[in-house]
């Protein structure tokens, strides 16, 4: 079951990036070629059917009347768009979901076969019908209930700036060597004689990769880190990195944070004993020392091809585990950082703060 899962869940991200990139980078003769394919495959389909004559005739019609409105929206909206080299978002992804209007026939297609094969007599068949048509209302609200949510988190921008840190990454091998401040270190040596607690925060930043996140977890928290002192001077977790660090484990600050208007974080905190924190902390220095990489793949497969390189919640769940301080048991490439609040059943973290960055704005 979590294996059809996982590659369920690969499936739709693959489809995703597919989906944008045809929004982002079509033109009107693509689109065209991308109508006649599916237009040809649909009527290929129809008549392998087992459908009567009258149905295939109406289905036909049907691809017909959805072909031109294709062929028509291309030519009075998209086409000029290219002489104009103007990006048009919305109008550029009707045309690409005017793709996938014929598949629509296909599922209607399918239920109407369905009626007929199991429930023949006319009562049955009205109620299925009834229950079908509420069920492609439920199914359409949902769906653009979710592409208007989509359309503020997925665009040009954030799709430019993921795929331009893409080629920072490695999935094999390090990237970031011994790059922790000695002013890190010597803070964490402070917190561990001063404080027996450690701290998890959980971040809503807004930044193109949590966006991206969010789009499939459905999540507004999409970050997770630790801190080793309540005033947050020893935030580290593991991230994409920025024009200055690698992707892989690396300090971060409240400013880091700060990404859009509404973005804010949790802070909960988690009694430790001084031993635990000097180990928490001896590991970090050896990932430090040893190497690392952010977990780019594992977000989609959920596999860790080398012990150090991982993705945030990951990192913050073996960091806990480690030291004997998990509360929850989860396979450590399947950790969300939401689960770090919401698995809490046995009361462990205790909430501190929060921090809306509409009212405080770091320095």
């Amino acid at each position: 079951m979590k294996l059809k899962k996982t590659y369920s869940f690969m499936f739709l991200i693959l489809y995703i990036f597919i989906l944008f990139f045809f929004i982002v980078w079509s033109n009107s003769d693509l689109l065209v070629w991308l109508y006649t394919i599916v237009f040809i495959f649909s009527i290929s389909y129809l008549w392998k059917t087992f459908n009567t004559k009258r149905t295939k005739r109406l289905l036909l019609l049907g691809y017909l009347i959805i072909f031109m409105i294709q062929l028509t929206y291309n030519a009075i909206v998209i086409y000029p768009l290219n002489d104009s080299h103007s990006l048009e978002f919305t109008k550029k992804a009707i045309a690409v979901f005017l793709i996938f209007l014929p598949f629509s026939l296909l599922y209607i297609n399918y239920l109407y076969v369905l009626q007929n094969k199991f429930f023949p007599s006319n009562r049955d068949g009205y109620v299925l019908t009834f229950e079908a048509i509420k069920l492609l209302q439920n199914k359409g609200k949902s769906f653009i209930h979710a592409t208007r949510e989509t359309k503020g988190k997925i665009n040009r921008a954030n799709l430019e700036q993921i795929l331009s840190d893409i080629p920072k990454h490695r999935y094999t091998k390090y990237t970031s060597y011994n790059n922790l401040p000695n002013t890190f270190f010597e803070q964490c040596e402070l917190s561990i004689e001063e404080d027996n607690k450690i701290y998890i925060i959980v971040s809503s930043t807004g930044s193109p990769a949590s966006e991206l996140i969010s789009v499939f977890t459905k999540k507004e928290y999409n970050h997770v880190s630790i801190s080793f002192d309540k005033d947050l001077k020893t935030i580290i977790s593991y991230n994409g990195g920025n024009h200055v660090q690698q992707p892989g484990l690396n300090v971060e600050d409240l400013q880091s944070f700060y990404q859009k208007e509404d973005s804010n974080i949790l802070v909960y905190s988690l009694q430790a004993t001084r031993e635990q924190k000097q180990k928490l902390l001896n590991k970090i220095r050896n990932i430090n020392s040893e190497g690392s990489a952010y977990n780019l793949v594992g977000l989609v497969t959920k596999v860790s091809l080398k012990p150090n390189i991982m993705f945030c919640s990951q990192f913050v769940y073996s960091m806990l585990k480690e030291v004997n301080l998990h509360y929850f048991e989860v396979p450590e490439t399947l950790v969300k950082p939401t689960d770090f609040i919401e698995k809490d059943y046995y009361k462990k973290l205790h909430f501190e703060y929060e921090i809306k960055f509409s009212e405080y704005k770091p320095n």
